[in-house]
């Protein structure tokens, strides 16, 4: 994906709310700094009291009240920073899950979950050192380096000339290090990102994993992803321990050609030998700001590569941002829908799942949609609740174009029950109330009874405050459907979309909530992808889906007559008969 807004703007944009506090601790930082300063005048006012037998007793004092001021503002600074730099890492977690749950479905289905993850945990952590270390060490230290460098100039320009000759050539080896360590960087954290999707992608299925003896080989697919970031983590510190080296050695060489040529200034007279210690001392108080620069520069190639990441994801497809939208009244009127030649793929390099689908629903009633696999009936649900957007034709709720419902509003009046029927860590009451969390005691329990889940909730060790394992490993399929469809009921939808939502029930609790679907079908619409004919006989109308196309609207009545694919259908179903009971077939 191209960058399209620099590293740096980025990170300024998640610092200007802290600005402030960013600011004083870059003051404190400061004043540490000009603390330190006045040390090598001081010393340099000692060793003259020294020479001419002078009492030292207020320069020792001086020192140590310098002394004492440095470390205590040196602290608080660092506090300051540090704080401001966690509120920083904060913020952008904040903005990025946000972000992350406005994501259109597009962008997930072509996104690792598991490297989502680790850009919102592992990138927005790399936040924190860059923002102290790199933006106000950028600040701090470039101030605190030229403010030593006047006093050094104040102290001898020529030994300054020195020094600073020194500094040049030592800045040509670290602008060679730099990039080396953004691309190391870059690399190390993708491959952070891959671990993190393979590692979802194992836990995602891990009985079937078990059940697969696959155990082996994802190990090695993890462990190569590990050892990747690694190998990448290990290269940008060779880098950066490279620059913070040669900085290092650069002090080095410049304090013994000062010390070699200061030493002769001294012989010849030029200087005395209190300037010659205090120029010392400013050359090794040089060290700091050179290397917190020197440092500054490296993290931010570090951080860079994180920002650039977290950009990526927040440059992926998202829906508007919505207020919530209240749910349905208790007598509000079903809903009516409709599809008109409605075209669709699920990417540009896909084929077309929907050919011009059309078909209308009216207010109230169960429709099903039957057809073989890959008909596009789960489809037909996904666009409704506008998960995915046609590419020709329109889809209407209520004679209103998709397009034009506010994303909340939409889905506000739908309750949908997924295929698979999804279960969210927590307990089993925080399930029931995900899509209104404000249902009181007697709708859960009038939902708990008509769904059959009360006898469930009698049994459970802390009834509805139970745990229900991630993604609901503690229940049963049949049980996960039932809570999925206690869900969408606790919503009170206009328009209800069960995809396969009794697959996994046995005949009794299948037929208790058949009766159920059919008594919610008489005030509001309801509508049924199933595979059970059994369910569908029951149905007002049928829709007939092939290969992407509605072939036969009807009753089954109608359809068993009418149309040949249906007819087959029902009569591997063991319906042939429009009159024939509901059977259960699995």
């Amino acid at each position: 994906m191209q960058q399209t807004t620099p590293p740096w703007r980025l990170l300024l944009g998640y610092v200007r709310p802290h600005r402030r506090t960013l600011f004083a601790g870059a003051v404190l930082s400061l004043l540490t700094g000009a603390a330190g300063l006045l040390l090598p005048l001081v010393a340099r006012e000692l060793i003259a009291d020294l020479s001419h037998d002078r009492p030292i007793g207020g320069a020792l004092a001086l020192m140590t009240a310098l002394v004492v001021l440095n470390a205590v503002l040196g602290g608080l600074g660092s506090y300051v920073l540090r704080r401001t730099a966690e509120s920083v890492v904060l913020g952008a977690r904040k903005a990025l899950s946000s972000y992350l749950l406005r994501l259109r479905i597009t962008a997930v289905d072509r996104t690792e979950p598991g490297d989502l993850m680790a850009r919102i945990t592992s990138d927005t952590t790399l936040l924190r050192e860059v923002t102290t270390d790199s933006l106000v060490g950028l600040g701090t230290g470039g101030l605190t380096l030229v403010a030593t460098v006047v006093m050094m100039g104040f102290v001898d320009p020529v030994l300054l000339a020195v020094t600073l000759g020194v500094v040049v050539c030592t800045a040509l080896v670290i602008g060679l290090i730099v990039p080396r360590i953004n691309r190391a960087s870059r690399r190390a954290q993708d491959a952070v990102g891959v671990m993190g999707a393979s590692l979802e992608r194992v836990l995602g299925a891990l009985r079937t994993v078990k059940a697969s003896g696959a155990e082996h080989r994802e190990e090695r697919a993890l462990h190569a992803a590990a050892e990747e970031s690694w190998r990448q983590s290990v290269r940008a510190a060779m880098w950066s321990a490279a620059a913070g080296n040669t900085a290092g050695l650069a002090i080095q060489v410049a304090f013994i050609t000062v010390l070699a040529v200061g030493g002769a200034r001294v012989a010849t007279g030029a200087i005395g030998i209190g300037t010659l210690v205090a120029f010392l001392l400013y050359v090794f108080y040089l060290m700091s700001p050179i290397q917190q620069l020197v440092g500054a520069v490296a993290q931010y190639q570090t951080g860079s590569a994180a920002l650039t990441r977290i950009q990526e994801a927040l440059a992926l497809p998202a829906e508007p941002v919505s207020r919530p939208a209240p749910l349905p009244a208790s007598d509000a009127r079903p809903a009516s829908v409709a599809f008109a030649d409605v075209r669709f793929r699920y990417a540009d390099d896909l084929p077309f799942v929907h050919h011009g689908v059309t078909f209308a629903v009216p207010p109230r009633g169960m429709t099903a949609f039957v057809g073989p696999s890959g008909a596009g009936k789960t489809t037909v649900f996904s666009l409704i609740e506008r998960f995915y957007d046609p590419e020709d034709g329109v889809v209407t709720l209520d004679g209103r174009p998709l397009a034009d419902w506010d994303l909340s509003e939409l889905r506000s009046a739908i309750g949908y029950v997924e295929q698979d029927a999804p279960v969210l860590s927590g307990s089993l009451l925080d399930n029931l109330l995900l899509g209104n969390p404000d249902a009181d005691d007697d709708s859960v329990r009038r939902v708990l009874k008509t769904t059959r889940l009360d006898g469930l909730v009698g049994r459970l060790p802390q009834g509805l405050e139970t745990l229900v394992g991630h993604r609901g490993t503690k229940l049963s399929g049949g049980e996960r459907q039932r809570v999925a469809i206690a869900r969408a009921l606790l919503r009170r939808p206009r328009l209800l979309m069960l995809d396969e939502a009794t697959s996994q029930l046995d005949a009794v609790n299948e037929a208790a909530l058949r009766d159920t679907v059919a008594d919610v079908a008489r005030s509001t619409t309801v509508l049924v992808v199933a595979h059970r004919l059994s369910t569908v006989t029951t149905a007002d109308r049928i829709v007939v889906m092939d290969a992407g196309r509605v072939r036969a609207v009807g009753t089954h009545r109608e359809l068993v007559g009418a149309d040949p694919l249906y007819a087959e259908l029902a009569a591997t179903q063991f319906l042939s008969a429009a009159d024939s009971p509901p059977q259960s077939v699995n």
